[in-house]
């Protein structure tokens, strides 16, 4: 079961982009994720109690798990929304983001003192070659500079908050831990609201079916899958898996919304595929 966790993490994952857009369609981004994770926050809590787990934790240890969830769920989330919302194309957005691995790969070494090979290196290299194959560089497209600004905090949040999640030994339960992530960006989006945006929300059909997908399938499936798979394997190879990212959203997008796939896209998956097995394999 443990190996299929990888499949199943890309997968859900990348269905979150199918839901994102029909969310800022029709509300604040951090209006969005500050009820999104408030929700999950909450479910943590039920879960963590029900399964007899100790929510009450030392200091450290909540600060730690609290300030991964302000990078990850705060800084990353709220970039990548926010860039949308401003009109950045979804599909460099993510290219943006898909460069975490090779930051990861290169922040490793001095940060965790893990050894990067080079065949690790070379899938990386690989894996973002497919995946700018697959999502294009949309040239002709305006970039908002508000959007790429905030997709490369994302950027280097997610990066951040990776190594950070590794560093961490205070070795909390997984509900528990997420709980506390999950309260963290949701003070987080909180306080961008009260300082910086008027929220709205249209609970329309849409949103609701949008939003309860992200959080059941992406934050309570997918996240503690990705939790689990940082505190077992190394931070490199890890997000690695990344890559797969784009390609299976497009080919999700071509399947759901009929979107074209090419045979770029094609060839652009199975270079990426290629590369997350060598930069995977022991």
């Amino acid at each position: 079961m443990i190996k299929v966790f990888p499949f199943l993490f890309i997968i859900l994952w990348s269905s979150a982009f199918i839901t994102t857009k029909p969310i800022i369609d029709n509300s604040d981004p951090f209006a969005a994720l500050a009820f999104r994770f408030a929700i999950v926050a909450f479910g943590f809590f039920i879960f963590s109690v029900h399964s007899k787990h100790k929510v009450i934790v030392s200091k450290k240890k909540f600060l730690e798990s609290f300030l991964s969830g302000v990078l990850f769920h705060g800084f990353y989330l709220g970039g990548v929304f926010f860039s949308i919302s401003r009109g950045m194309p979804t599909g460099i957005a993510a290219l943006i983001v898909t460069l975490q691995p090779i930051l990861t790969n290169a922040l490793s070494g001095p940060i965790l003192n893990e050894k990067v090979s080079s065949s690790q290196w070379l899938g990386v290299v690989l894996g973002f070659i497919g995946a700018g194959l697959v999502l294009g560089l949309d040239i002709g497209s305006e970039i908002p500079t508000i959007g790429l600004i905030a997709t490369i905090i994302a950027l280097l949040a997610i990066t951040f908050s990776t190594l950070w999640q590794k560093k961490l030994s205070n070795k909390l339960p997984l509900p528990v831990s997420n709980m506390n992530q999950a309260l963290g960006g949701c003070i987080f989006h909180l306080l961008i609201i009260f300082i910086f945006t008027e929220p709205y929300i249209d609970f329309s059909k849409t949103f609701i079916i949008a939003m309860s997908h992200q959080i059941f399938l992406v934050s309570f499936g997918a996240f503690t899958i990705l939790m689990y798979l940082i505190k077992k394997n190394s931070a490199s190879k890890t997000v690695s898996i990344f890559f797969l990212i784009p390609a299976t959203s497009a080919f999700m997008a071509w399947f759901f919304l009929n979107e074209n796939l090419t045979r770029l896209d094609l060839i652009g998956f199975l270079i990426t595929s290629v590369g997350v097995y060598i930069a995977t394999r022991d």
